[in-house]
């Protein structure tokens, strides 16, 4: 081999180390790399909310299950939960959804029916001020019968505006 190719050879190999020490990947598209991080940050803070919201619905059976339920923690689980409801309707900006591209399970039907999103998300409001309100009052079978009626705003919602992943 004459010495040109010995160095042409070299400088490639050269770039071909260089762009395994940087961590550059077979089959990686910018565009996906570029999507993922320009993902808007509403999208995990409305994740982490619903998980909240989850947690303190588990923790407020958990209690209901225990046979001796903690109403004190039933009722703090409660007004978590009616705080994090409240706030729903503002994690939803336009262009969010599971069709812009954006890894989530919100359905382009909560901006194509916004009136029908606000109502449902009020109804689950309404149904946790309700359940704080039986906490409250120390009555197991009002707190049973709230929660039902609770996750029931919840399964309604999920029906219409969000991604059935099951």
């Amino acid at each position: 081999m004459n010495r040109f190719h010995t160095v042409r050879l070299s400088a490639i190999t050269a770039s071909l180390v260089l762009l395994a020490a940087c961590g550059g990947e077979a089959g990686t598209e910018p565009e996906e790399t570029a999507a993922a991080e320009a993902e808007p940050a509403v999208i995990e803070e409305r994740q982490e909310n619903y998980e909240a919201i989850g947690d303190a619905f588990k923790a407020i059976r958990g209690q209901m299950e225990s046979g001796e339920p903690d109403f004190a923690e039933i009722e703090a689980q409660a007004t978590d939960i009616n705080a994090r409801a409240q706030r729903i309707t503002g994690y939803f900006p336009s262009g969010t959804s599971v069709d812009a591209g954006y890894d989530t399970e919100a359905l382009m039907t909560i901006w194509e029916e916004p009136a029908e999103f606000e109502t449902a998300a009020q109804n689950f409001v309404d149904a946790s001020a309700a359940l704080v309100t039986a906490a409250a009052s120390g009555d197991a079978a009002a707190v049973g019968e709230q929660a039902k009626e609770m996750g029931g705003t919840c399964k309604a919602c999920h029906d219409k505006f969000r991604l059935d992943t099951d």
